[in-house]
């Protein structure tokens, strides 16, 4: 005779299997950006956890689980405007970058160490340096640059450039990095064109304006302005402008702190068939800038 009670345990063990997806199928997806946390100085901060950093998603807060450095490599664009606006800036310019690549080049935490190019963008964008980790090949990039006469500069269509390179290679951690002056702007790209590509690469857009303000005449030169502007804050990026170039390794070496500096935040997000349209984030304490980009979700992962 088959005892009674088996139904029973099986009935049992079925409906703890039941629960027990329930609560998988119930677990909030976890997302990650990577966060710049600077005091008013504009100088890192260390040792920073869950509790210093308000992540939101359309407005809505988002429990923050894990903050640590962000010790993943970077791949890293620099574009540089040659054109005959920065005549008077390259020398200066120059003295930046080898600064710039001396503190970007340095092995990772991971052990790992960043890529870098450079491309300078007189009247068409061109790779001076492609993406290598060798500094030495990097700081020969740099003393190759000079001003070209009678040039303009194509920033606009530089990024869109850039921006497809970093989506056919799935870069795991793009960055771009431009110093650019408000010369002659003679990209053919409105700015939607530009920002839309510059989103969907997971790119952080920083850029340093150098020389006085430009007028903006031309159509091509107002969309300019409007991706230094919009670009480099919806993608967690900065803006500097400097009046004097010599002001520029000051700047970039801020850049390159901030950018070595940086933290891996891991938040909850509910299941949503929807995903969110802006995800921010802030400091939780008075006195902090907290500025950072999503990690964009890869379908087969980074490449090594």
């Amino acid at each position: 005779m088959v005892p009674l009670y088996r139904p029973v345990v099986v009935l049992f063990i079925a409906a703890l299997g039941v629960s027990s997806t329930a609560r998988v199928v119930a677990q909030p997806n976890l997302r990650s950006m990577y966060v710049s946390a600077l005091n008013e100085e504009g100088a890192p901060i260390p040792d920073l956890g869950p509790s210093d950093f308000i992540v939101r998603e359309d407005n809505v807060a988002r429990e923050v689980l894990r903050v640590a450095p962000a010790v993943e490599p970077m791949q890293i664009a620099v574009l540089v405007d040659n054109s005959v606006a920065a005549r008077t800036y390259i020398a200066d310019i120059r003295r930046a970058l080898h600064d710039f690549v001396t503190l970007m080049m340095s092995r990772t935490e991971g052990g790992r160490s960043n890529e870098m190019a450079i491309t300078t963008l007189a009247d068409r964008p061109t790779i001076v340096t492609d993406y290598t980790s060798d500094p030495a090949q990097l700081h020969k990039g740099v003393d190759r640059i000079f001003s070209q006469p009678e040039s303009g500069t194509l920033l606009l269509q530089g990024i869109i450039d850039i921006c497809k390179g970093f989506k056919a290679h799935e870069a795991s951690r793009p960055v771009i990095v431009a110093v650019t002056t408000e010369g002659p702007e003679l990209s053919d790209r409105y700015y939607d064109l530009v920002l839309e590509p510059l989103k969907d690469s997971g790119a952080a857009f920083h850029a340093i304006v150098v020389g006085p303000p430009g007028g903006g005449i031309s159509a091509s030169e107002r969309d300019r302005g409007v991706v230094l502007d919009q670009g480099t804050v919806l993608t967690g990026g900065r803006r500097d402008n400097v009046l004097a170039s010599m002001s520029l390794p000051v700047k970039m070496k801020q850049v390159a702190a901030e950018l070595t500096h940086q933290y891996r935040v891991t938040y909850a997000r509910p299941e949503s068939l929807i995903p969110p349209e802006r995800v921010t984030v802030a400091a939780a304490r008075p006195g902090v800038i907290a500025r950072g980009m999503l990690i964009k979700e890869r379908t087969q992962g980074p490449r090594p």
